[in-house]
């Protein structure tokens, strides 16, 4: 075994694991889960059984990732935020065929107690506030507040808040990293380095 499993965690026969990753107190890992490589789960931590973790995801306390989650590498799961796999649940209605697929691509941000409801997908490096209910697909980049989550701003690759507009034509400096953005319409995209 090249990951580390904490002795109260439970790991059902048949997940895939990567190496180096880390499973904390009380998660429980389902046997169809395929995790990649250095990912973190903390305590509590759910994974179900058709769900796939990207390499160098971080999973903080208290999430279930359900089935029909997808995180690409390097996705930030903040403490007690929620994924959702049915629109509309009900106790005495079974709709485990009406699973909507949740897909979160690579380097997104999902902040505390946030909640993502079932057939979104998330952009690229896109950062989710604190709290937030995303019930829409969320643009790369984008920086998403509130209830229901609208989008205030756009983010850098580091996380940093980049001056531009919510639409228009624009160029921006990531203040730490000094990579160059660049807004056209309603997409931002990484200006490659020369």
């Amino acid at each position: 075994m090249n990951y580390s499993v904490h002795s109260s965690a439970i790991v059902d026969e048949g997940a895939q694991i990567g190496e180096g990753s880390r499973v904390w107190h009380f998660v429980h890992i389902c046997g169809g889960a395929v995790i990649g490589r250095g990912v973190s789960l903390g305590q509590n931590v759910f994974v179900g059984n058709k769900v796939v973790i990207g390499d160098h995801c971080k999973i903080q306390n208290n999430v279930s990732v359900y089935d029909n989650v997808t995180l690409e590498e390097g996705v930030f799961c903040g403490p007690s935020m929620v994924f959702t796999n049915v629109y509309n649940p009900r106790s005495l209605i079974e709709r485990k065929n009406e699973y909507r697929d949740t897909l979160v691509r690579r380097g997104a941000t999902l902040g505390a107690n946030c909640t993502i409801v079932c057939g979104a997908t998330i952009g690229e490096f896109a950062f989710v506030g604190a709290g937030a209910v995303v019930n829409k697909d969320v643009p790369a980049y984008a920086l998403m507040v509130g209830v229901p989550a609208r989008q205030i701003g756009w983010m850098s690759e580091h996380g940093d808040q980049l001056d531009l507009p919510t639409s228009g034509e624009a160029e921006a400096i990531c203040q730490h990293s000094g990579a160059r953005y660049t807004l056209r319409g309603t997409v931002v995209q990484k200006t490659p380095s020369l």
